[in-house]
């Protein structure tokens, strides 16, 4: 089969099937990626060829570049990573089961060779060339996540405590069910069994949720500890905490959750990518991401933990998004028993049904997987638009399945419905049944090869190989740049201050406070020189800075802009300097209010730098507010993107990335909504050549109909005169009648050319005008594909009166003195205390 011309937004999943002679037509099976926003379902028993086309659907996917998140249970879905666009037996070779090639009597090379020319001849088969699996790894970014492990890029759940970005006032019904969604994973994680709404457990740890969360501040498992102890709020209801949940109880539970995090095994739940969706679906660069989430080495409770976690988090994010029809992402749930099962509720079920039921407004689908037709809720797939349905294992399997499609059969009221009992009974390998409340009628289909290598599912050790060169470095702090241990050595405290200088009261002074502590200092220190190092004694050495913090306000009512953002400098060194120049100021991130009045307590070894004479003088200061409302005004600029094609320009907050995106996103839309109308155009001139060549065709037929006809007349009467003569008839009339029917056969054979003449012209009227139609749509593909990436930048400058300098301090950054040993010998060096972000 020739693979149909590719088309952004169609996807390539087979070509039709004829049940009756158990044959693949020459037809293709493309699947419209919008239809997917109404969701889609795939059942079939092991071995029905669904991992095959559920694959094939992510293929496709991937080269529209739609970003996906994959759930893999059972480790299937990593064969999207197995991409070989040479299709070289070497590329096979450390992928191949060599059990197989032992079963098979042959080498670990003799069966890569036989997999890779299996591989090249089914996709030829297919009209799949190397070019497009190249394609395919080029469009978007493919990584495997592995939760409690880091054989892939490791997620931490930290994230998921953390408060919501939104206004609790505005948002609290959405708050509430993140909240229900956490606790009960939570609960399930930690083995309390019971109500995961009702019960008390659940209405103790949602209401400290809810105590911190509306307050917009972050929960960690050592707080949700102490508060499950000693809850921040005195009642529960009507009662006060103590007897609706006695404290010996909450210790019990406080245990629970202490004896998690003891853990050696669940530290690795605590470290890697957070769960942040919009982070995950895309680079940083911008570019769609199909993020695998590998979970088959988890345990049951631990899956439904994640799982859970893993959908609240993207209800949250699709519900931020905008409405619109085209597909903007995808979320695949490769095996869904036991998530949203008919009658029990676990924790995943309440976000998976809402999302079936809301995410389509948001062109957000979701494509549920199962070989278990018997245990899923049934009702909940009423809001799946697409089923393909494969080769089943029971009439039980296929009664439930039968009695499923009842509710999604809709377009068929008050008209025939199809045979779904005959249709699926008939169902072999690869064979499906697609179903489609788009499409007027269910066809049958036989699934394409696949452009991964379906080698099954891959093992953690076979993750960790396939995610070595492409995990991220993960830690907790980077070890400072300043770790030379000659950098500003000190011979003695005698050359600093004990105390911080006497100053006017008009000179504000502000401390940074201490973010890398005394431990991770030490282990920065080892790491850097080793561990023979012995540190001897440590304290906080204190450098003077001046901080300036302003206001700047960019407006262009034109543009509707008017934005405001908060700009923090920091001059260093100031014992090099003469004067004071802003131009040598770095910007600086941390919120004003996030410095500290005082210096750190607690800490006995504080020491402070002497500051340049100029910091004593109040006027200096002064100046330096003026310099500083100067600088900005000449150069502060807001720098904005702009795509002239599309004539949209990225939001003053909106990051290059989000830009990028929504970018991508608008040209999806305005791509499709030209193409529809052009296709509207075309359709009413193909429709009225269609009826002309069906007219044609008509007039054809009857036209050699006749012209037989006259054919036959003109024998028969050729006969009739040649027995005249001998009978002695007359032979004038006899030539006349047969000349007169020769006349008429000839008009005849004429009649049926010109007709010829003119069906082929219809014909090649209606391929021309396909052709053009083809042309144009690949113009309006290409104009947009070129538009999203001509990008020009635009620069709005401040004006003056929109500079507003609201504090210039002089400011004390800390940093570690630390004396230590190496290899006995005594040293000093200065070490970060404060990482500047």
């Amino acid at each position: 089969m020739n693979a149909p011309p590719e088309k952004l937004g169609s996807f390539y999943l087979g070509g039709l099937y004829d049940l009756k002679s158990r044959q693949i037509t020459e037809t293709p099976i493309n699947y419209d990626a919008r239809d997917l926003t109404t969701h889609a379902v795939c059942l079939g028993m092991t071995g029905s060829g669904k991992t095959g086309l559920c694959i094939g659907l992510l293929e496709e996917a991937a080269l529209d570049k739609v970003p996906a998140i994959i759930v893999d249970p059972k480790g299937d879905m990593t064969n999207l990573m197995l991409q070989f666009p040479n299709l070289k037996p070497e590329d096979f070779k450390p992928w191949i089961n060599t059990d197989d090639a032992r079963r098979k009597g042959k080498s670990v090379d003799e069966y890569s060779r036989d997999v890779a020319d299996l591989w090249r001849n089914g996709l030829s088969d297919w009209g799949i060339t190397s070019d497009r699996i190249k394609s395919l790894g080029e469009s978007v970014d493919f990584a495997i996540f592995t939760p409690g492990s880091d054989a892939g890029i490791p997620i931490s759940i930290l994230s998921s405590l953390a408060a919501p970005d939104l206004d609790y006032e505005e948002n609290t019904e959405l708050i509430r069910e993140q909240i229900t969604g956490t606790v009960g994973a939570l609960l399930e994680l930690v083995g309390v069994k019971g109500d995961s709404v009702r019960s008390r457990e659940a209405i103790l740890l949602s209401t400290i949720f809810e105590f911190y969360w509306s307050k917009n501040e972050d929960l960690d498992l050592e707080k949700l500890i102490t508060s499950i102890q000693k809850p921040p709020f005195r009642k529960l209801g009507v009662f006060d905490v103590d007897t609706f949940y006695p404290e010996k109880d909450r210790f019990q539970l406080a245990m629970a959750f202490n004896s998690l995090i003891a853990s050696p095994n669940f530290q690795s739940w605590l470290q890697g990518e957070q769960l942040d969706i919009g982070g995950l679906l895309y680079t940083k660069e911008g570019k769609p991401r199909h993020c695998i989430f590998y979970l088959a080495h988890l345990s049951e409770r631990e899956r439904m933990y994640f799982v859970t976690l893993l959908l609240e988090k993207v209800l949250m994010w699709v519900r931020r998004q905008t409405g619109t029809t085209s597909l903007r992402a995808l979320l695949y749930f490769d095996e869904v028993f036991g998530f949203m099962p008919p009658v029990a509720e676990p924790p995943s079920k309440r976000p998976l049904i809402t999302l079936l039921k809301q995410a389509r407004a948001f062109g957000f689908g979701v494509v549920l997987v199962t070989q278990n037709p018997v245990d899923i809720d049934y009702k909940a797939l009423t809001n799946t638009g697409t089923w393909f349905i494969g080769k089943l294992q029971t009439e039980r399997d296929k009664s439930r399945v039968l009695d499923g499609l009842k509710g999604a059969t809709s377009q068929y009221a008050g008209e025939k419905e199809p045979d779904f009992s005959g249709l699926i009974g008939g169902l072999t390998s690869r064979v499906f049944l697609y179903h489609n409340v788009h499409e007027k009628e269910p066809v049958v289909f036989y699934t394409r090869w696949a452009m991964s290598y379906l080698r099954g599912p891959l093992t953690r050790p076979q993750v960790r190989q396939m995610m070595a060169d492409r995990k991220k470095v993960i830690g907790d702090f980077a070890v400072s740049k300043d770790l030379s241990p000659v950098d500003k050595a000190f011979s003695g405290p005698q050359d600093l201050s004990k105390n911080p200088p006497t100053l006017s009261p008009a000179i504000p002074q502000l401390f940074f406070p201490v973010q890398v502590f005394e431990n991770q200092a030490k282990r920065n220190l080892a790491q850097k020189l080793g561990d023979n190092v012995v540190v001897d004694r440590m304290g906080l050495l204190y450098r003077p800075v001046i901080f300036g913090n302003s206001s700047v306000r960019f407006l262009d009512r034109k543009r509707k802009i008017d934005h405001m953002i908060e700009k923090n400098y920091v001059l260093q060194d100031l014992e090099s300097v003469s004067f004071v120049d802003w131009k040598s100021a770095k910007e600086y991130s941390m919120k004003v209010d996030e410095l500290l009045n005082e210096q750190e307590s607690g800490i006995d070894d504080r020491f402070f730098e002497p500051i340049p004479e100029f910091a004593n003088s109040p006027q200096e200061f002064k100046s330096l507010a003026a310099a500083l409302k100067d600088y900005i005004y000449y150069n502060a600029a807001l720098k904005l993107k702009k795509i002239e094609e599309l004539d949209v320009v990225q939001k003053p907050e909106e990051s290059d990335r989000d830009f990028q995106i929504r970018a991508l996103q608008l040209s999806r839309e305005r791509r499709d909504s030209e193409v529809d109308k052009l296709k509207e155009k075309y359709a009413k001139k193909l429709d009225k050549l269609e009826d002309k060549i069906q007219k044609l065709e008509f007039n054809l037929s009857s036209d050699e109909a006749e012209y037989q006809a006259r054919k036959r007349e003109e024998v028969i009467g050729a006969g009739e005169s040649v027995l005249g003569i001998f009978l002695g008839s007359r032979r004038t009339s006899t030539a006349t009648t047969a000349a007169r029917k020769r006349r008429m056969t000839s008009k005849a054979k004429r009649k049926v050319t010109e007709t010829k003449e003119e069906l082929a012209e219809a014909k090649k009227d209606a391929r021309e005008l396909e052709g053009a139609l083809k042309k144009a749509v690949e113009q309006i593909v290409e104009h947009y594909e070129k538009g999203v990436e001509n990008v020009t930048y635009e620069e709005l400058k401040p004006r003056k009166t929109d500079v507003k300098v609201n504090l210039v301090a002089l400011a004390w950054e800390p940093y570690w003195r630390m004396h230590y040993k190496d290899r006995g010998i005594l040293q000093t060096t200065i070490l970060d205390a404060h990482n500047r972000g």
